[in-house]
């Protein structure tokens, strides 16, 4: 039987390989529609790879969505039997959406979003005209779901909240309510009125009571912290243009900085049957950074609470018993940082009487079990990889569910496989292997699971395995990108290359044009983010990251990205050349990778290098100008936190330390200005609140003072953002111009351009 032509498709096609295979110029009028094009045929080209996949417990299915040829279909896998079929029937659905929009919708097009279903596989909840609406799906009812305000969505990250309240407490027996009343502790029996005791008498406004109080469960004892706040750091923000009046508006936002007081917390242990507050030694967890995660032993014999000493070298989990005796359980130290925004773990097993535990003394980020004292009992992961995080913990079975990276050595390290392990660290069982970066859904016993697995080289792979095992039950989707490669567009490589000590791979990929011809030559721009927070590059399959790497090759470069040390996912020596050293960047291991890459592809022309990056990527970009001009030549930098003492306080104090030290000046871009080489552009938005908009301020006003030639794009409204589609295109214009030595094309082309649709 003959395959019937879609004519429309086929043109495409051509239309776009016509453009691929022109052998011109870089940088032309072609190469920027060409660009332009793929931004809107890269969309929906990814077939048959699922996603918001979800357990729905009571029914015992897995619950997915995923583009096919015919558009989204919803899917139904039986965990118990295996069997998969359509979720509900779209065709109803349809009809009845068409009827409320007086538009004719068709089943697999359907304009709804976040569409998610109950446990049962009822009902369905999803976006449609801005609205959320319910579909029960037994007796077709359709319904507008109303949803209460949320009173913290326009919150903003940088408040802290000061616990001061007038809420009221409620003891688990229900004849007690405590709360703060003149910034002391009181409580007041349920069943009795004007029953109030006053339980502390030192509280006042500098040094109050937190409305934050917990009850012990056997409702006999309660504790909470007695705070002598900080002062706020306020940045102010100029909106020049707003749409409400023609005047500009001043913004104001609570921005703790490196080196700024913090609220300092006294535990406090009040007893109810006897009214008083017993003493509690503060010594151990004095200069804290943080003092949280309050919980009470289930038995209520003691509570616990977590403390991070400023600097982040020391880290504890602390008991305080009925007696106000504080005790040190675990203490983690590091002469560099602990990363506790990431890689902290803890799990109290059999309420306290063991307790499992993350840390990285080994090198290597880890499990560790320890005794309810505090005593080590095993290692419970070990080697030379590292445990990304905890999945489930089994206290009936002793057993542990965990992602890691790095174990299957033949391997990119920072894969992602899925493993089990017994308490005592023996019985390892991998429930994944294949050579890809892994995501598992389980089902709720864990008996089952969904995973996905990709590269960006390969697409997503999705089975069915079994969660004691992890033997493929049944192979679910694989992954099509026909449509995608059929646009022209190129998939990226994975590459690797020893860094600075000839020893250590580091890995990345490179990107090349659609029209790509070996017998040019390219100049490299990479795209850099060098946060010690994580790491960067893809490892599952995209049709495009971050900084459309793709359409920014497409004007005649070939782009790389990497993760260099300093980055984190490797090991804790890899991860600590960041220490008090955020100037590094990595970009010794970046040159050498890039150096490596041009030798084995000499159209590479490493002599023409540019690169760019956003916030902590801002801040390298410029970087590379100022400490590796002789290989960096052009730069564009968005919204970067170029001096750490004008950045947020957790990020930089976490990675640059406490207190403040020459080392932040000696990382400053403003400090170091003076030495810039080589084309820069510079782009911020007026309201950057994730970063002070006065960072980048202040080193234009050094290369000012140091009669310093460079571009600036301030963006009216802008918040944290590599620049929006204006900054974009200024960014795309400023490499052609500085790399390939070509005057980009009149900004007129950008409104002649017609985008074929299949």
């Amino acid at each position: 039987m003959l395959k019937k032509i879609n004519y429309t498709k086929l043109l495409l096609t051509v239309f776009i390989f016509s453009f691929c295979n022109t052998v011109s110029a870089q940088g032309t009028i072609k190469d920027y529609q060409r660009a332009e094009l793929f931004n809107g045929l890269f969309q929906n080209k990814i077939y048959y790879s699922p996603n918001n996949i979800k357990w729905l417990k009571d029914k015992k299915h897995f619950f997915y969505s995923m583009l096919t040829e015919k558009g989204i279909e919803f899917i139904l896998v039986n965990g118990v039997d295996l069997s998969k079929k359509p979720a509900f029937d779209q065709e109803k659905l349809a009809v009845i959406l068409s009827e409320l929009s007086k538009t004719k919708l068709a089943a697999f097009k359907l304009p709804i979003s976040n569409v998610s279903m109950n446990n049962n596989a009822t009902n369905l909840q999803f976006n449609y005209d801005d609205k959320l609406w319910s579909y029960d799906l037994t007796t077709f009812k359709f319904e507008e779901v109303k949803l209460a305000e949320n009173q913290r969505q326009n919150a903003y990250w940088g408040d802290r909240p000061t616990n001061v309240s007038d809420r009221k407490t409620k003891s688990p027996d229900g004849k007690w309510e405590a709360y703060i009343k003149n910034y002391n502790v009181y409580i007041k029996s349920l069943a009795a009125s004007n029953s109030e005791i006053q339980l502390s008498f030192d509280g006042s406004e500098g040094d109050y009571y937190s409305s934050s109080i917990y009850w012990s469960p056997d409702s006999k004892k309660l504790a909470t912290n007695k705070t002598r706040p900080n002062k706020p750091h306020l940045i102010y923000l100029i909106e020049s243009s707003p749409l409400t009046q023609l005047q500009p508006i001043l913004q104001s936002r609570n921005y703790l900085k490196p080196g700024d007081a913090l609220p300092q917390l006294q535990p406090s242990l009040f007893l109810i049957d006897s009214k008083k507050q017993i003493p509690i030694d503060q010594s151990k967890i004095q200069s804290q950074y943080a003092l949280d995660n309050i919980a009470w032993r289930k038995d209520s014999r003691a509570f616990t609470f977590h403390y991070n000493q400023r600097g982040h070298q020391k880290f504890s989990l602390v008991e305080v018993n009925t007696n106000g005796v504080l005790k040190e359980l675990i203490v983690e130290e590091s002469k560099t940082f602990i990363t506790y925004s990431s890689k902290m773990f803890r799990h109290d097993v059999n309420d306290g009487e063991e307790i499992i535990w993350a840390s990285e003394r080994d090198g290597w980020n880890h499990l560790y079990l320890y005794d309810g004292n505090g005593k080590m009992k095993n290692q419970i992961t070990k080697g030379e990889w590292v445990m990304r995080s905890v999945i489930d913990v089994n206290e009936k079975d002793k057993t542990i569910i965990f992602e890691g990276s790095g174990m299957e050595k033949d391997q990119d390290p920072y894969f992602i496989q899925y493993y089990k392990i017994n308490f005592n660290g023996t019985g390892l069982v991998k429930l994944t292997t294949e050579n890809g970066n892994h995501k598992a859904y389980f089902s709720d016993d864990k008996s089952v699971f969904i995973d996905t697995y990709s590269t960006i080289e390969q697409p997503q792979i999705t089975v069915l395995r079994d969660g004691k095992t992890g033997k493929v039950l049944k192979k679910l989707e694989n992954g099509n990108i026909d449509a995608l490669l059929a646009t022209g567009w190129k998939l990226p490589e994975i590459f690797s290359a020893k860094g600075r000590d000839g020893k250590t791979d580091i890995w990345g990929m490179i990107i090349r044009p659609s029209n790509f011809d070996p017998t040019k030559k390219y100049p490299v721009i990479e795209y850099i983010y060098a946060g010690p927070h994580d790491s960067f590059v893809p490892k599952s399959f995209v049709n495009d990251s971050r900084g459309s790497l793709h359409e920014l090759a497409e004007l005649g470069f070939i782009v790389v990205q990497c993760d260099g040390m300093g980055t984190s996912n490797r090991s804790k020596a890899f991860h600590d050349v960041a220490w008090k050293n955020l100037k590094d960047g990595g970009f010794p291991d970046r040159m050498a990778w890039i150096k490596e890459a041009a030798k084995k592809y000499n159209y590479m022309d490493i002599t023409k290098v540019g690169i760019f990056g956003n916030s902590a990527g801002g801040q390298s970009s410029l970087g590379a100008l100022l400490f590796h001009p002789d290989f960096y030549k052009v730069a564009v930098s968005s919204s970067g936190c170029h001096d750490n003492r004008m950045d947020k306080m957790w990020w930089n104090e976490q990675w640059m330390g406490y207190p403040i030290g020459p080392e932040y000046a000696e990382s400053s871009n403003v400090d170091n200005a003076y030495k810039l080489q080589g084309k820069l552009l510079l782009i911020l938005g007026e309201l950057d609140d994730n970063v002070d908009p006065s960072s980048t301020m202040q080193v234009i006003n050094q290369l000012v003072k140091s009669n310093k030639n460079f571009d600036f794009l301030m963006v009216p409204g802008m918040k944290h953002s590599l620049g929006g589609d204006y900054g974009e295109h200024k960014r795309r214009d400023f490499f052609v111009k500085h790399l390939l030595g070509v005057d980009p094309p009149e900004w007129t082309w950008k409104t002649n351009i017609t985008v074929a649709k299949p």
